[in-house]
């Protein structure tokens, strides 16, 4: 009777998720669907160092900082040079994988969102295009391959006394 019982189970929907629930595989990671934000603000920015000597004052707007139902964190990042031209984008940080993606680029000329087409995750590295993300990730909003908790948190990290360019 058990031997019937399990092959009746087993050819069910009920014992196929039984199953399923109980294997090591995790479901396969969806990104969440985001739009730029509406607004921003360069005159609120949390600066941080990205390189010692660097003519560019990188920053975040805080009131665009957020984690998504996918555990990828979004920021407006800006990059003031020191005669005032900005380099705004939105990108997302996804912890997990250290990754960085860039949704968007501000264009000034049209005063709007220039959406990156076919953008791609990319490794975060200490060179290259990446190292403003890997700064970010390191200095409050990741804690290793986990967000560093809420975007409070992630903000007070990024304002404590212990950049990552001094550990």
């Amino acid at each position: 009777m058990k031997r019937n019982l399990g092959l009746m189970l087993a050819l069910t929907g009920f014992g196929m998720a039984v199953f399923a629930a109980t294997t090591d595989e995790e479901p396969a990671w969806q990104e969440a669907l985001v739009e730029a934000p509406a607004s921003f603000s360069t005159e609120r920015l949390q600066t941080f160092k990205v390189s010692q000597g660097s003519s560019l004052v990188y920053g975040i707007d805080p009131e665009t900082l957020s984690l998504g139902p996918d555990w990828v964190v979004r920021y407006v990042l800006v990059a003031r040079s020191a005669s005032g031209a900005l380099n705004v984008f939105y990108d997302g940080i996804r912890c997990q994988t250290a990754e960085v993606k860039t949704y968007a680029r501000w264009d000034n000329n049209r005063a709007a969102w220039r959406t990156t087409e076919n953008a791609e995750w990319k490794a975060l590295s200490y060179s290259g295009a990446t190292r403003p993300a890997m700064v970010l990730a390191l200095e409050g909003l990741c804690n290793g391959k986990s967000a560093n908790g809420d975007t409070r948190k992630m903000l007070a990290t990024l304002k404590s006394d212990q950049p990552y360019l001094q550990r």
